[in-house]
């Protein structure tokens, strides 16, 4: 019996060769079946025996070999079905027509088992097929349940952008009902910014539905009074449909509660206020071919999600959502080099009669500022260097409130930022190796960047203001430079941010600025 893929990734091609060893030998024994037997002791057994690996070997790297796979025997599953396991290895498995094409196969459905994170460990080997049928193997598929179903993790991070901190955490259990079910438990709390519980379970496949099903129960508050003037609760179910590498398309419905305590919110935001139920389809297509998500320095990344809310024809939640996102790297050739572009373009647009009168849910439109590196994720406008989050777009005068001074005069209270319903933005990053060893050793670069990007308001009739010559004058950007820290779960940066260009009311500053961005 010989081993065509374990758990260890890395070793397989290695594995998967002497795994075929079997399947060849047999047939290079048929070959010679009418050679007269000799048996040979010691060194020139060993010879022998070493002469006949050799030419299964050569054999195998130079023709294809024809096998046909009788059986998939599965051992070692107490408590996982059997029958999950077959639709995810079997027709895989079957389907290979030669050795190398079943050891090929073989590391793949390896890695698809792995995937389902319900095994500590998955070897499969192949082995000799029955003596009547020369030509076939049986391939053995044999799994390791996780000796703990439990797991969980929890962190303090930072959000240097909010000037908070928050704690996360999360509990597993996996496998409970032996269809690779995950079910899971979440909760964040921000001191002063949000705070989140969420329950859910996910399946990877159900009867004949190939593709991984989710459903998931959740809690959250958001408080955007420092920005909007406005706190978001959100009680929410979302499912799942459709997930691929490369597609996934869900279903959510939330209540939506918007409120203000502090009772200064600006005209636009209080017409706003108040109970909406949203009941949207969500459909997002990736495609991430960069050779690093923490440092790329070479492929190409695109997202496009598409957006439709209001299915239950809820008033002032109808609109359509489209947003783009592409990203670029490519290698200089010089100190590990390398120049990152992007390009993002986001457009929603209420929907029903007069949909260009009408008012887009303020929640839902786009908003530009943070310090998140444009660089690491790829999951759609947000960030630009150097400005305040939600520091940039179309601002309203918040209400006025007498003081209780003897004069009776007010403190200006500020705007609100009321996001745009179109966004473009863009970036360049040129990242670099430091001069000093050590920080190559640890992996510690510089980079230069430059971000640009703006926002503008379509609905309610501002449609027939709008100038893209004018939107094109008035794009906010910043440069600057920074040293990168990359750790196994984020990018740190510590940059320098010059603001080059900026409107009346935006929230830009000129400064040292942290950032701790995650690829996920």
């Amino acid at each position: 019996m010989a081993t065509a893929a374990d758990q260890n990734p890395n070793d397989a091609e290695h594995r998967e060769a002497a795994a075929g060893a079997n399947a060849a030998e047999e047939e290079y024994e048929e070959e010679d079946e009418e050679e007269e037997e000799v048996e040979l002791d010691g060194p020139a057994a060993v010879a022998a025996e070493r002469e006949k690996v050799q030419a299964v070997f050569k054999r195998l790297s130079s023709d294809p070999v024809g096998i046909r796979v009788h059986d998939v025997i599965i051992k070692g599953n107490a408590k996982t079905k059997e029958e999950l396991i077959e639709a995810e290895v079997a027709e895989l498995l079957r389907s290979a027509p030669t050795v190398q094409d079943l050891l090929r196969n073989a590391s793949i459905a390896s890695a698809r088992l792995r995937q389902l994170d319900v095994f500590d460990s998955v070897n499969i080997t192949l082995d000799a097929g029955p003596p009547e049928l020369p030509g076939t193997t049986n391939v053995v598929v044999e799994v390791v349940e996780a000796a703990n179903p439990i797991t969980g993790s929890a962190g303090v991070y930072s959000k240097p952008e909010a000037r908070s901190w928050s704690l996360e955490g999360s509990v597993k259990l996996k496998n409970l009902f032996g269809y690779g079910d995950i079910w899971d438990a979440s909760g964040a709390y921000s001191w002063d910014q949000t705070s989140e519980v969420g329950i859910g379970v996910s399946l990877p496949r159900f009867k004949s539905i190939s593709t991984p099903l989710m459903a998931r129960a959740s809690l959250s508050s958001q408080d955007w009074l420092k920005f909007s003037s406005y706190k978001e609760r959100l009680l929410g179910l979302s499912f799942g449909l459709i997930s691929t590498m490369q597609h996934d398309l869900s279903y959510n419905l939330t209540w939506r509660t918007l409120t203000d305590p502090s009772q200064v919110s600006s005209k636009s935001i209080r017409r706003q206020l108040g109970h909406n139920l949203l009941s949207a389809l969500k459909y997002t297509y990736k495609i991430d071919q960069r050779n690093s998500h923490l440092r790329p320095t070479k492929g190409y990344a695109f997202l496009s999600t598409s957006q439709v809310g209001g299915l239950w024809d809820s008033k002032g939640l109808r609109f359509f959502r489209q947003e783009f996102d592409v990203r670029g790297a490519v290698p200089l050739g010089f100190y590990n080099s390398a120049l990152n572009v992007g390009l993002g373009v986001g457009a929603i647009l209420p929907l029903g009669r007069g949909f260009m009168n009408l008012s887009s849910s303020v929640p839902d439109r786009f908003y530009l500022g943070g310090h998140s590196s444009p660089v690491c994720s790829l999951s759609g406008l947000s960030s630009l260097l150097g400005f305040r989050t939600r520091g940039i777009g179309p601002t309203e005068p918040r209400r006025l409130v007498p003081s209780e001074s003897e004069d009776g005069s007010a403190a200006s209270p500020g705007r609100d930022y009321l996001g745009g319903d179109l966004a473009v933005s863009a970036f360049a990053d040129l990242s670099f190796d430091l001069p000093l060893k050590i920080f190559r050793d640890a992996g510690i670069h510089g980079h230069a960047f430059l971000t640009a990007g703006n926002l503008a308001k379509l609905s309610e009739g501002e449609y027939k203001k709008f100038s893209l010559s004018e939107f094109g004058r008035t794009f906010r950007s910043s440069a600057g430079v920074g040293i990168i820290l990359p750790t196994k779960l984020f990018r740190v940066e510590v940059n320098y941010c010059y603001i080059l260009k900026q409107a009346e009311h935006d929230s830009g500053r000129t400064g040292i600025q942290f950032s701790f961005s995650s690829p996920l």
